[in-house]
């Protein structure tokens, strides 16, 4: 039986974010869904880019409400000494700093590891940017698809002969920011037996050519260069896309052993099933064209669903590539909950995705929508004790912004 705990996970961590769009953000995203107390710092004026990115409602990304939640907005210059000061103290308070900008940008506003570290010794601070903190390629810039680029996968999505082909989502910085938070929590583990921090260096090249699997032991121990392959995996066989009768697809994994048996003989050809060669997943490989021929001629025969009933009914793992419609609609996803409802700051209803992983005791929050450019500036300088007239002043100059909602605008 599953209890809950009302206290998160994170509750008590204080995270600085400076950072924009979308590695640094996703990494304190997933702190603040576990509790942690995330404070967003933002450009006056103008706020993080991704505000404006994709599909806009009343002037703000629908993906906002997604990337920012459960954070608070604290409009500074972080170019002006007293937005820098302003950032000194929250450092002597925080337990990790998480940053996404160009290597040496921070240094140059006396926001470094060395100058924050040096406040707050036991201080995490998660780093990540293109081609990290050192190496001949620090200083270029990076941004996701590069690193997909340079982490070998951009090579191998498409089809042989045919110009590579980029994944649908920003995986470079996603994996990055999941490494970075790793990083973190094995950081927070370390201090509580030495007391100090320390910082993590993620690049997001890195963060993708850790997912390649075999690529450079095949290529160092066999002279093998991993090629496109399509919708095919090779060398692990069959697992392939098929086609139907009403032009839809389907995805089949047979590549174990004894499932491999099960779909051959659901499809009626018990000769693939028994032939010895075939047994085992090195000798399948040899015959993959052969293979996926079969099964390809049997799919073509058959409607979508008809194909994913017999092979269900078959313990087959089969699939098919959903769109956002299919989600929403699937009762899988309905019965897990792992679809959530939120409302926004103007008051909209809005279907997100939910927290992951599940903790059984102290599960994450989803909590409401992204906050205002700056909703949060004024709550938290009262927190660090600077006075109403010294904010009033910082607000003058710039150095600081507030947004007030449209009924009050």
């Amino acid at each position: 039986m599953t209890t809950t705990d009302q206290t998160p996970a994170l509750a008590g961590l204080k995270v600085l974010e400076m950072g924009q769009l979308i590695a640094g953000p996703f990494a304190t995203r997933l702190l603040g869904e576990f509790g942690a107390d995330v404070i967003k710092i933002e450009p006056p004026g103008s706020g993080d880019p991704l505000r404006r990115w994709r599909i806009l409602e009343a002037g703000t990304s629908l993906w906002w409400h997604v990337q920012t939640r459960n954070k608070r907005s604290l409009s500074l210059d972080l170019k002006s000494e007293e937005g820098q000061q302003i950032v000194h103290r929250l450092v002597a308070e925080a337990d990790i700093v998480v940053e996404n900008f160009r290597p040496g940008t921070l240094e140059k506003w006396g926001l470094g590891w060395e100058a924050l570290s040096a406040l707050n010794p036991g201080l995490i601070m998660v780093r990540i940017s293109g081609y990290g903190q050192t190496g001949p390629y620090r200083d270029r810039p990076g941004f996701g698809v590069i690193g997909e680029a340079m982490g070998g996968l951009r090579y191998l999505t498409g089809h042989p002969g045919e110009r590579s082909v980029r994944v649908g989502v920003s995986l470079g910085d996603s994996l990055s920011a999941l490494y970075g938070v790793i990083g973190a929590l094995l950081a927070l583990q370390e201090r509580h037996r030495s007391g100090l921090g320390q910082y993590i260096d993620v690049a997001l090249y890195e963060s993708v050519f850790a997912m390649m699997e075999s690529l450079i032991p095949e290529y160092d121990g066999a002279d093998v260069v991993r090629q496109p392959s399509g919708s095919a995996l090779p060398g692990i066989t069959p697992s392939n896309a098929y086609p139907c009768r009403d032009g839809e697809h389907v995805l089949i994994a047979g590549n174990g052993d004894s499932i491999y048996r099960r779909l051959m003989q659901a499809i009626d050809r018990d000769d693939l099933a028994e032939e010895p060669a075939l047994a085992h997943n090195d000798g399948r490989s040899q015959h993959a064209e052969r293979i996926d021929a079969a099964i390809a001629e049997w799919t073509a025969q058959h409607d979508r669903d008809r194909v994913l009933a017999v092979l269900e009914a078959a313990g087959v793992p089969s699939g098919y590539p959903y769109t956002a419609r299919d989600i929403v609609a699937d009762p899988h996803y309905q019965a897990r909950r792992i679809i959530e409802t939120i409302t926004t700051e103007t008051g909209r209803r809005l279907k997100v995705p939910g927290v992951m992983p599940r903790l059984s005791r102290t599960p994450g929050r989803v909590g409401g929508g992204g906050p205002r450019l700056g909703q949060h500036t004024r709550a938290v300088l009262d927190e660090l004790g600077i006075d109403a007239e010294t904010q009033r002043a910082l607000f003058e100059r710039g150095v600081l912004h507030e947004s007030v909602p449209e009924a009050q605008a």
